[in-house]
């Protein structure tokens, strides 16, 4: 009985050894996440801020505007709620953090793509993609 209860203490205090460390991976590559989420959010505004400021409409040359990885990823979550999604929704459904950061920022992207006509807000925080024949 003894041999077992020391057999066990040894798997135990391995699979807390493993725990441990796959908390500090979780650890680092959080950190790692928001230093590239940072990075990635003032790139953004950055770009925006160019486009802004030259007068360019980051549309391509046949009218269509660029849409961007996120923003195409947006719309194809969109395309299964006709209804519409509010933020929080949509984090959840983009598998995104729903804490006010994300939720912030995913609100300003959606309200560029609002402004571009690439979705409308037909209720404040409500956002849809345009229905044709229907004022954006």
């Amino acid at each position: 009985m003894r041999d077992f209860l020391e057999r066990l203490a040894e798997r135990q205090a391995a699979a807390q050894a493993e725990a441990d460390d796959l908390l500090a991976q979780i650890d680092e590559l959080t950190q790692r996440l928001s230093t590239a989420e940072q990075l990635l959010s003032r790139l953004r505004v950055t770009r925006e801020t160019i486009l802004e400021m030259t007068g360019d409409s980051g549309e391509t040359t046949t009218g269509t505007p660029t849409l961007s990885p996120v923003s195409r990823q947006i719309l194809a979550v969109m395309e299964q709620a006709p209804d519409g999604l509010r933020v929080k929704n949509l984090c959840r459904l983009l598998n995104t953090e729903a804490d006010h950061p994300h939720t912030e920022g995913l609100r300003a992207n959606l309200k560029r793509m609002v402004a571009r006509g690439v979705l409308t807000e037909p209720q404040p925080g409500l956002f849809t993609l345009p229905r044709p024949g229907h004022d954006v």
